[in-house]
């Protein structure tokens, strides 16, 4: 089972970005995901910078993906959409239909990221037909949905499970980053460039909900799926996805690897992660449960 790295969800200053992924390199990842994925104003890396940092890590042994832009409001952004798509060089993540079609048409292989609504094996071995080799099972369905899709999706189509981090879960035309500084959207001022891990939001109580970046909205709670490692591997998943976060990632794609290889148990790896999250952590979508609850995450020694 390979391990993966998804697309930076947040704004992060150019040097930053190159030194991130220069640490990369020498992790045990298998794939990278680059791009940007939520606001077509991030323009702190261009499209020939992220090309010299894919072929960086190409040169490390990585396989590289270049994710396309989620939501699609503007003529300008579906022009960057057809160029990024255009190129034969890496494979694409197609982050909406519009991304789908243009490589379809192309008769060129896509990967589905997981703000995709692929809900059914009907509808994953049809996009199989026109270029998809890869899927991302979306975060919120549970571990029976998943086993019920496998079983009828083409054998020839890889599976990946998001596996760790501040979980996407909706995307929206307005900026909430810029409206929590009283900006309109168009003067935004990059405030995200302040935010490293997104913007966080509580409850009346005081409570950590969720995170605002830009026109995305995450949890604040940290998704982390690392107890169920045996599992996918007995039920033939192919990926696991680990997302960006501004500090600790190499620190926790070495966790999952030894978890994977059996090097350490579930309580140790529970224990070596638990730190580098800024707020609690979560498994209830992969048990039918409300998103922000712990299930497995609640008794870690019992399955140590």
């Amino acid at each position: 089972m390979k391990i993966s790295l998804g697309p930076i969800y947040y704004y992060w200053d150019r040097q930053k970005v190159f030194d991130f992924y220069k640490a990369i390199a020498k992790t045990p990842v298998d794939i990278v995901y680059l791009g940007e994925v939520v606001c077509s104003k991030r323009r702190q890396l261009k499209i020939n910078d992220w090309l010299m940092i894919a072929n960086q890590l190409r040169d490390a042994g990585k396989e590289v993906v270049f994710s396309t832009l989620t939501l699609l409001e503007a003529d300008s952004e579906l022009k960057q959409l057809g160029r990024i798509c255009q190129q034969e060089d890496y494979l694409i993540e197609a982050n909406d239909y519009a991304a789908i079609g243009l490589r379809s048409k192309q008769n060129m292989p896509f990967v589905t990221g997981p703000s995709v609504n692929l809900y059914n094996a009907p509808s994953l071995n049809l996009l199989a037909k026109k270029g998809l080799v890869r899927w991302c099972f979306p975060l919120e369905l549970s571990q029976e949905a998943l086993q019920q899709m496998m079983a009828g999706i083409s054998p020839e189509l890889q599976t990946e499970v998001f596996v760790f981090g501040q979980m996407p879960l909706a995307f929206s035309a307005r900026c909430f980053t810029a409206r929590a500084y009283d900006l309109d959207k168009d003067d935004c001022q990059y405030k995200c460039l302040m935010h490293e891990d997104g913007l966080l939001l509580t409850t009346q109580e005081q409570q950590s909900f969720l995170m605002m970046n830009g026109i995305q909205t995450l949890s604040a709670n940290t998704f982390n799926l690392i107890s169920q490692m045996d599992q996918m591997q007995d039920m033939g998943v192919d990926v696991v996805r680990i997302s960006p976060q501004f500090t600790n990632t190499a620190e926790i794609i070495q966790i999952f690897k030894d978890r994977i290889a059996q090097n350490i148990s579930i309580h140790q790896a529970l224990g070596l992660l638990q730190p580098f999250s800024a707020y609690q952590q979560c498994d209830g979508y992969w048990f039918d449960k409300p998103g922000m609850s712990g299930v497995e995450l609640q008794q870690p020694i019992l399955r140590g």
